[in-house]
């Protein structure tokens, strides 16, 4: 199982890499991240920056 550290303005999220089923660009500079049978999470950084971090991890 491979997690992947996201930060939040509201605190970070350690996400399983495996269940993250989409990225959308939100306001703010912000991410949603979509997530295998829960909820979006809001992340910061652009879809690009998030993107890498998933990759790279």
């Amino acid at each position: 199982m491979k997690f992947i550290k996201l930060e939040s303005r509201g605190g970070n999220y350690l996400v399983v890499a495996s269940n993250i089923a989409w990225l959308r660009t939100a306001e703010n500079g912000q991410t949603n991240v979509g997530m295998v049978g829960g909820q979006p999470l809001l992340v910061t950084g652009s879809i690009e920056e998030v993107a890498a971090k998933i990759l790279e991890g």
